[in-house]
């Protein structure tokens, strides 16, 4: 029995596909196809930076070569030629005996001249021919001064011979200065006709090992030849000495002898002393 108003339809509904427009191909293949190109323009992006990267390492290798050649030029430049590290002036150190004017005069640094090529071996040269001067250190004062560092000659004893002035002489024999008096504190050579400068450098030996309580007692060393020098004490006492060999052994056996009343010591022999009244 059918009811009324409903047809065949109505007992079996149909399903109904819709067809999308003509080569979409489906809901999933117009996604894929969307996809596509954002993934293009990404990959374009990273490939142009990856470019501009190489380029820019190129140009930053050139660009430091050129940088670094401009500051070597520019250092080149600025040390060898231009007026900015020349020499100005000397600085000079170590003086007592000598003046420093005369140290100066004596170097003839070349002033205006590049710092970097002023010839030092030379100013050492000359400064070394000054009698007074023992050694000598010649070095740059950046920026623009050259440094002369003396070490003097040190007096152990004064020298007369004749009627000449008192010449002061270091440890080496080298007479390098002048005293207007005897100095105090320093013995005075007194050289024999006929000693020469070996006699006078064994003499100045001896002076040089004195210990100093003993030094301050010497008033005159005498010497007539390299092994026959004598000392004579403020107190008019008198001392044998002999040569300059094992000097510093005598200095010792002296200081202990002068604890001894004596007129007359021989130390020529250290180990053999001999005193009498």
């Amino acid at each position: 029995m059918r009811l009324p108003g409903r047809g065949r339809a109505d007992a079996e509904p149909v399903e109904e596909e819709r067809v999308g427009p003509a080569g979409d191909g489906g809901g999933d293949g117009g996604d894929g196809g969307g996809d596509v190109e954002p993934t293009v323009r990404l990959a374009r992006r990273r490939f142009a930076r990856r470019q501009w990267s190489r380029r820019w390492l190129a140009w930053r290798r050139v660009l430091g070569a050129v940088l670094l050649v401009g500051v070597v030029a520019g250092a080149v430049w600025l040390v060898f030629f231009s007026s900015v590290l020349a020499v100005s002036g000397v600085t000079v150190e170590g003086t007592r005996v000598l003046a420093s004017s005369t140290v100066r005069s004596a170097a003839e640094v070349p002033l205006g001249g590049p710092l970097a090529t002023a010839d030092l071996g030379s100013v050492t040269a000359r400064v070394e021919r000054l009698p007074a001067v023992r050694s000598v250190d010649v070095s740059r004062s950046w920026p623009d001064r050259v440094r002369i560092a003396v070490t003097e000659r040190r007096a152990v004893a004064a020298v007369r011979r004749g009627a000449g002035p008192l010449r002061g002489v270091d440890e080496q024999g080298v007479l390098f200065r002048s005293f207007a008096r005897p100095p105090k504190g320093l013995p005075v050579i007194r050289m024999r006709a006929g000693a020469g400068q070996d006699a006078l450098a064994e003499a100045a030996t001896v002076a040089a090992s004195l210990p100093a309580d003993v030094a301050r007692r010497v008033a005159e060393v005498e010497v007539r030849t390299v092994d026959t020098i004598s000392l004579r004490l403020h107190n008019g006492r008198l001392v044998r000495w002999g040569s300059a060999d094992d000097s510093a052994d005598k200095g010792r056996v002296l200081a202990v002898l002068l604890h001894r009343r004596a007129s007359f010591y021989d130390v020529s022999v250290p180990g053999e002393p001999v005193i009498r009244p």
